[in-house]
């Protein structure tokens, strides 16, 4: 086994659980549910999807990217405990912005790793469509204003010594693909053909997926609007620009969901016989770049695959799956080269040639990414590590990459700083 780090065990994921990522309000499977039911929901299909009971959890972390603001709650953790069986049992709640799912796991990994606890829960919720109402029950939720987000973003900025939200934010967007297209000399033509591919596979992935937020391909949006081809639809003015480089397509789609893992020790879980093949944590790279400096994610993302490849010994040529927090849609090209799972200067032709999607021969985000399957800030990330463990599992459904998977990299990237890489792989 590979182990992580000083750390004494090997750690593996066994069950996994996961809401559908939709408007909680206007789909028949949520409605009427808060975030404490959302939790418990992914909570409870992850422990009976490790043959476990709630009493078998030692441990448990809550993670959402803002609770005071999305979710009217300032200790989450102990407000959800009983929507799983989990009154008394020891908790945390944590927050970094949209890496929090990933950050989920690494915390998760150590609590076991280091023979603290056996058995770990870690999950995250964020109903991100909406907003609660003061005083009334958790799903009583009201609209989410952009005139109320758009204020609450400078909280991820060091606003003592940074720059101002109005020099960072847009600059945050454009900054990794500028350099990308100033690098290999693409003009904005290819980029936006990169993109757009991008959204093409990306949505036939959600489609296909009953938890994701969409359920219309770009080809069916396009023939609605009486346009003759996708490719003709998302360069209209329905599709406008927003930035230098990108679309209205290549955004996060903000909507509600809850995901969740449980860990153990790699061989108590083959003593036990855990239903599922166990996914080995190999081990996690990390690294935060405060948000106002130029670079940031493509700095921290290098730091962090660097980590994670010499802390595990596996090289690139061996990832099989690339997972990646795309809540803008060139971060899938950058850090794909980045990470090393498609080759420098490449990335922009395989976006454009189908070759990223779940049938391609390059899958990335096989379920759809943010901008398709949905954003739920904090969940996705754990979102993303469910889709992971489903495809190594062989269990995704219409989705199901041809070749099953043995090896994924997570990119995870949140709070316009925070980066964590991390590497799975099938135990045998």
């Amino acid at each position: 086994m590979v182990k992580l780090g000083r750390n004494m065990r090997s750690v593996s994921i066994v069950g996994v659980g996961c809401t559908p990522f939709k408007d909680f309000e206007d789909h028949p499977e949520t409605q009427g549910i808060g975030e404490g039911e959302a939790f418990g929901y992914a909570a409870l299909e992850a422990i009976a999807d490790a043959g476990l009971e709630p009493r078998d959890v030692d441990f448990f972390y809550h993670g959402a990217a803002n609770p005071y603001l999305i979710n009217d709650c300032i200790t989450p953790n102990m407000q959800v405990a009983d929507w799983f069986g989990m009154r008394a049992k020891a908790s945390v709640h944590h927050s970094e912005a949209c890496c929090t799912g990933y950050v989920a796991l690494e915390q998760a990994v150590m609590a076991v790793a280091s023979g603290t606890y056996d058995v770990v829960l870690s999950g995250a919720v964020d109903l991100a469509s909406t907003l609660p109402v003061e005083h009334m029950p958790s799903h009583v939720r009201q609209d989410f204003p952009l005139e109320v987000m758009i204020p609450s973003l400078d909280k991820i900025y060091d606003r003592a010594y940074g720059r101002p939200l109005d020099g960072a934010f847009g600059v945050s967007f454009d900054n990794w693909i500028n350099e990308y297209s100033m690098t290999y000399d693409l003009d904005a033509d290819k980029i936006d053909d990169a993109l757009n591919g991008l959204t093409k596979s990306l949505r036939r992935g959600a489609v296909a997926n009953p938890l994701a937020y969409y359920e219309t391909t770009v080809e069916q949006d396009a023939a609605e609007m009486g346009f003759d081809s996708a490719d003709e639809y998302l360069k209209s003015m329905y599709n406008p620009k927003v930035t230098q480089y990108l679309r209205v397509t290549g955004f996060e789609k903000k909507c509600d969901g809850a995901a969740a893992i449980v860990v153990m020790p790699t061989e108590k879980a083959k003593a036990m016989g855990v239903p599922h093949t166990p996914i080995e944590v190999l081990g996690t790279g990390a690294s935060a770049v405060e948000a106002g400096l130029v670079h940031n994610e493509h700095w921290a993302t290098e730091v962090a695959a660097k980590q994670v490849y010499e802390l595990t010994g596996v090289s690139p040529d061996e990832i099989d799956l690339f997972m990646c927090n795309d809540f803008f849609l060139a971060s899938e090209i950058c850090s794909a080269e980045e990470c090393g799972y498609i080759p420098r200067g490449e990335a922009w032709k395989y976006a454009i040639e189908g070759r990223t999607a779940f049938d391609g021969d390059k899958p990335i985000n096989p379920h759809g990414g943010r901008c398709n399957f949905g954003h739920a800030h904090g969940a996705s990330g754990i979102a993303d590590i469910y889709e992971a463990v489903k495809q190594m599992r062989g269990e995704a459904g219409a989705t199901q990459m041809a070749k099953v998977p043995r090896t994924t990299f997570l990119r995870g990237f949140g709070g316009s700083q925070n980066v964590r890489c991390q590497i799975l792989r099938t135990v045998e």
